[in-house]
């Protein structure tokens, strides 16, 4: 009868005679071809000497010669490692290169405060979820999403965006992200060729929506939000809007827009993508509600935690009709097989015990104060500077004096180690409005903010 095999730490070395010499021999070229890189701890000579069949004496010659040599080191009670700086192979060709830049000040727009994120909340509601979840739990998950979750957050956003859904409406996501593609596939089953996005906008989301085989028709953004008489002049079915914040240019949609944009898509048996990013971010009022609420059947509604909590929880939520719900949900099995049930798990009762609300309320003081910090700095500094848009989001948008090149001004603010893009950046397919600086302020301290205008002040001076 065979043995159980077992081993703490495995280690595949292939070629071996059962020599010593063999076990050094392939243990080098595994060390030199970058196979075992620095500072990968080696099984122990009694571990790997079962793992190889040979003896425990052959291992130890062959880890010894190589301490010699200087390949691996060897310290008591800290075991054998692979020693540094001795990996000679080179990173292929393709692969990626690391080009991420330390910024003095990064204004990027989009990005939370991820030193607020609620560690201890969340490794809280972490551990009562693991507590609690039954085993079958831990198998494969509904491709819609955790029922509980669901269910959490038709009550969530029901109560703060006056969505209007049943937990059988809505499909759990990797973000936002993922659903743009999921209802990209959706409508390109539903014989949609194009798509139209608000302009200017982020041109990641239009990349996106090209990748999954849709051309994507820019329409023109004003003080009102989407020109709905310039989408009716495409030929359309279904139009991308961020109806409470417009990114970048930070307008509301209208009253009026929001009625106008419905009949379209009543007219044209078209969809509404409303992408709610970031409408918990309100300073000076309460926001309203979500357009989904105005017509159910014909809105589909996306939001995620990206821009409220972390975007390494890749969490996110469609609101669809029952039908394209469905449809969506197909996608998202073949796609992946759904998300990981113990995030959504912990996301619910973050939700359900209030943790969610709490967090919110905290960073939307946090961000209030950043928000008025860098707009009287801009205002002292750059006194000609208009700034766009209503008082909300992570984001403000400057506009720069007549005859300016934004992308000169970003150029020159970036050799002074300033992150601020310009907004021609979001321009693509038709003139930019205006030039602009598209600056984020959610990351940065009042303090910094201010350091980061005079920073400002001097390079554009």
């Amino acid at each position: 009868m065979a043995s159980n095999w077992t081993t703490l730490r495995e280690l595949l070395l292939p070629d071996l005679d059962g020599s010593a010499r063999s076990v050094e021999r392939a243990l080098r070229a595994a060390v030199r071809s970058g196979g075992l890189r620095a500072g990968i701890r080696l099984p122990s000579s009694r571990d790997l000497a079962a793992q190889l069949g040979v003896s425990r004496g052959t291992v130890t010659a062959a880890y010894e010669q190589l301490v010699a040599e200087g390949y691996l080191i060897s310290k008591r009670g800290s075991g054998t490692r692979v020693a540094d700086a001795v990996n000679t192979a080179a990173a292929p060709e393709d692969a990626p290169v690391a080009t991420a830049r330390k910024w003095r000040y990064d204004l990027r727009s989009g990005l939370p405060a991820l030193s607020m994120f609620p560690r201890a909340a969340w490794v809280a509601a972490t551990k009562a979820v693991l507590a609690e979840l039954p085993d079958a739990a831990l198998g494969y998950p509904d491709p819609a999403g955790l029922a509980e979750l669901r269910t959490e957050l038709v009550g969530y956003l029901g109560r703060v965006r006056s969505v209007v859904a049943s937990p059988g409406d809505v499909v759990i996501t990797h973000g936002a992200s993922e659903a743009m593609a999921l209802l990209a596939d959706v409508l390109r089953d539903n014989a949609h060729t194009s798509i139209a996005v608000e302009h200017p906008s982020h041109e990641g989301q239009a990349d996106l929506l090209r990748s999954h085989g849709l051309k994507v028709r820019p329409v023109p953004v004003d003080d009102h939000g989407l020109r709905v008489a310039d989408l009716a002049a495409t030929d359309c079915r279904a139009v991308l809007v961020t109806s409470a914040h417009q990114f970048p240019l930070g307008v509301a949609l209208s009253p009026e827009r929001r009625h106008a944009l419905l009949a379209w898509a009543r007219e044209r048996d078209g969809m509404v993508i409303e992408d709610d990013y970031d409408a918990e971010h309100r300073y000076d009022r309460p926001a309203i509600g979500a357009m989904q609420a105005m017509d159910p059947a014909r809105v589909a509604y996306l939001g995620s935690v990206s821009k409220t909590l972390a975007p390494a929880l890749r969490l996110g939520w469609l609101v669809a009709p029952p039908a394209t719900a469905r449809a969506l949900t197909r996608r998202k099995l073949m796609h992946d097989l759904g998300c990981g049930p113990l995030p959504q798990a912990t996301f619910a009762r973050f939700l359900r015990e209030g943790g969610y609300d709490r967090h919110l309320r905290r960073t939307r003081l946090v961000y209030r104060e950043r928000r008025d910090a860098l707009l009287a700095a801009v205002r002292t500094c750059f006194p000609e500077w208009a700034v766009v848009g209503i008082a909300a989001g992570l984001h403000l948008v400057v506009r720069l004096p007549e005859g300016t090149s934004d992308v000169e001004a970003q150029d020159r603010l970036a050799a002074r180690g300033v992150h601020a893009l310009a907004l021609s950046r979001h321009c693509w397919g038709l003139p930019c409005p205006y030039p602009g600086l598209v600056l984020g302020y959610a990351a940065l301290s009042p303090d910094r903010l201010r350091a980061a205008v005079s920073e400002m002040a001097e390079a554009l001076s």
